[in-house]
């Protein structure tokens, strides 16, 4: 049987480049080499297109080294039309060779420029079959303020919200800041395109609001403040059925603070101490299928595809939506992968489904 050829696709532009090439450590370490030929390709940090190492060991996650693309001077071309599905590489030299053919692409991009629709559009444009989630879900769940507005108009809870533009703030601080205040404390304050928790604050007190908006604004020009809801956190794994039916939904994981204000980056991708992960989450049959019933609806409001993890708050009355993530943290240890290895599908089995998933809607 003739191997399914993949171009990994990573790296970026976004604030979580590193992210993205941890998980294309894990990948590259664990996708099956016997079904599927990879072609790793990664993006600089300023938007170059580059023929990537295949080293999984190159991209591993260091507190004291964070991975990243290097940029080596080759440049990889994109086919030329719809009409080709042929990938070439320019090295540093200026010799130009084909890559060949590919079937699929999987991106595993996180943040703006890659996870928000844009690079899904590329691949539509040049008719290329790819993994994950279209370009109208893709963009949705990228911005919080659209995914909440969304959600709340499919009867689906989220936490009360303001949206905030730097512009509106500074023209009528006194206007905003009394609609911000009406939300309570404490609140959280972050990037509406954002993930991985950067950029995110947590204000306990008045006094800290302004410095939480400069790291948001620093993010992006739109930042939602939002009130904090007092509930267990929790996580589940979706994915596109097989057969047009309700999407699959994995075992529910949490998120358990030992000693930590909230999930922020150490505490998800560099080992930080005070979070514990606890899966499958410890939920009565009533609560898991109703876990099971928000996330699918969920997945359906945004128009999913291919994957997503939705995040939700347990407040003992009902599941509050928090996240439609588009594109999960995707290392080995991160919760969409562990979720999914709870409910018997391992890591390696996912990768495959995902890609076999993409491959189904490009022959659609």
């Amino acid at each position: 049987m003739d191997k399914l050829r993949v171009v990994l696709l990573f790296g970026g532009r976004s604030s979580e480049h590193s992210i993205s090439c941890a998980t294309a450590g894990g990948v590259l370490s664990a996708i099956d080499r016997d079904r599927f030929e990879v072609i790793p390709v990664g993006i600089t940090r300023e938007g170059a297109f580059v023929l990537e190492s295949d080293d999984p060991a190159r991209f591993a996650l260091d507190p004291e080294h964070l991975p990243e693309v290097a940029d080596d001077g080759s440049r990889v071309r994109w086919p030329e039309s719809a009409a080709s599905r042929e990938l070439r590489v320019v090295g540093a030299d200026g010799t130009e060779s084909s890559l060949g053919d590919v079937d699929v692409v999987f991106p595993i991009l996180h943040g703006r420029f890659g996870e928000d629709g844009t690079v899904q559009g590329l691949f539509e444009l040049l008719g290329l079959p790819y993994v994950g989630n279209g370009v109208l879900a893709s963009a949705i769940g990228m911005d919080k303020h659209v995914t909440k507005t969304v959600l709340e108009g499919a009867g689906i809870p989220v936490a009360p919200w303001v949206t905030l533009t730097r512009a509106a703030w500074d023209g009528d601080r006194e206007l905003w800041e009394r609609r911000v205040r009406s939300l309570g404390l404490p609140a959280f304050v972050k990037p509406a395109r954002g993930g991985s928790s950067v950029g995110v604050s947590k204000v306990s007190d008045w006094s800290e609001l302004d410095s939480a908006l400069d790291v948001a604004f620093a993010e992006d020009r739109t930042v939602l403040v939002e009130a904090a809801v007092v509930g267990r956190e929790i996580e589940c794994g979706v994915l596109e059925s097989r057969d047009g039916g309700p999407a699959r939904v994995s075992v529910a994981g949490e998120i358990v603070l030992t000693g930590r204000e909230f999930y922020d980056f150490e505490g998800k991708y560099l080992d930080g101490a005070g979070v514990e992960l606890v899966c499958p989450a410890d939920l009565g049959d009533g609560e898991a299928g109703e876990l099971q019933r928000v996330a699918q609806r969920a997945f359906a409001a945004i128009g999913g595809e291919g994957l997503a993890r939705v995040d939700v708050f347990h407040t003992g009355d009902e599941f509050v939506v928090n996240e439609v993530n588009t594109l999960p943290g995707f290392t080995p240890i991160s919760m969409f992968p562990t979720c999914w290895t709870n409910s018997g599908v391992s890591y390696p089995e996912l990768i495959a489904e995902l890609i076999e998933l993409g491959v189904a809607r490009g022959a659609r």
